[in-house]
């Protein structure tokens, strides 16, 4: 059986792996938001919170 995870510890939690991934690859972040969505089951709100926290943080984020 799954755990299921408040929403805000999923945000967290893919804010981790985006920054751990971004070490490791050279992939755009809206491709990393995107498998971060997968990965924790975010909702579109979820997904599109990210990528404004990353616009804010001073990133490109572009929507392909």
């Amino acid at each position: 059986m799954p755990t299921i995870i408040p929403e805000s510890e999923r945000i967290r939690k893919a804010i981790k792996w985006i920054s751990a991934e971004r070490q490791n690859s050279n992939e755009p972040f809206s491709v990393l938001i995107e498998k971060a969505a997968l990965h924790f089951n975010l909702s579109p709100k979820e997904e599109e919170y990210l990528r404004i926290f990353y616009e804010q943080e001073g990133e490109k984020v572009v929507v392909e």
